[in-house]
């Protein structure tokens, strides 16, 4: 990455500093093809453990290995130039110790070259945020409905219904806050408790199936372009971009089909 690149990026205190201002607008990218077309419009780029169900047909994100996440997250850094990468640390990475976390997440750091990294968990995480953020290493928190936990929270159901619950989720946002994260994701809870949450903890909240109220807010990118055929009930689905592929390889399917490919005026021809 030059130099040049790395001084334009947004970086986390640049998104710290958001807080209560202009809405912080991020989506998920994966890929080389795709992240760049992101890069310019939006103020971060998450390279979610997500991919573990986009990308490879997984059934969770439990699978998806350190190696993986960074092998995307360098290809998404290396097509950037403007937006803050920040980089899942997958289920197994960091739960162990905050000496483990650290280990994980700075490989992260060195071999992607991204500017943050993200993992998810309240209060229990929170030592283990402040080792990070201590340490240098920028902390993306994540509460609510934590998909490396589903198992635990008996499937993919949203989080706050009850005063036990909503306290709960409260308390997790306000420890991450007081560790060192920059911000923090709040996933599939009730509007009023992601509310709540943004106007208590001095840090951006980023919503996803929250709030309108939050900080920012994040999707992922196929879900919004639909590119995958099951999404949750609160995706928006901003293009047809699936429809278009598939309309696309038909016609292709097609012309081979009736040998009328390729057409003239592609076809080689030589000099001479």
């Amino acid at each position: 990455m030059s130099a040049q690149n790395l001084a334009k990026r947004r970086t986390a205190p640049e998104i710290l500093a958001r807080k209560g201002g202009e809405p912080i607008v991020s989506l998920t990218a994966y890929s080389a093809a795709l992240a760049p077309l992101v890069d310019p419009v939006v103020d971060f780029i998450l390279v979610g453990d997500s991919l573990g169900m986009v990308e490879h047909g997984m059934e969770s994100t439990l699978g998806v290995s350190l190696d993986l996440m960074i092998a995307h997250g360098r290809a998404v850094v290396n097509s950037t130039a403007e937006a803050l990468i920040v980089v899942d640390m997958p289920f197994g990475s960091y739960e162990a110790s905050p000496e483990d976390a650290f280990r994980a997440a700075a490989r992260v750091m060195a071999e992607t070259g991204c500017g943050a990294v993200k993992l998810e968990g309240g209060a229990h995480m929170a030592p283990t945020i402040a080792f990070l953020a201590d340490r240098g290493i920028p902390v993306m928190a994540h509460v609510g409905l934590t998909p490396q936990a589903v198992n635990a929270l008996g499937g993919f159901r949203s989080q706050g219904h009850d005063a036990a619950a909503r306290e709960k989720i409260l308390g997790d946002a306000m420890a991450v806050a007081g560790a060192g994260a920059f911000a923090v994701v709040i996933e599939g809870v009730v509007e009023p408790l992601a509310e709540e949450i943004t106007r208590t903890v001095a840090i951006p909240t980023i919503g996803i199936g929250a709030s309108a109220a939050c900080d920012g807010q994040i999707l992922v990118l196929n879900d919004m372009l639909g590119l995958t055929a099951r999404v949750p009930k609160f995706v928006k689905r901003y293009g047809a971009i699936g429809e278009a592929v598939s309309e696309a390889v038909k016609a292709y399917a097609g012309e081979v089909r009736g040998r009328t490919f390729p057409a003239a005026e592609h076809t080689y021809k030589p000099r001479g």
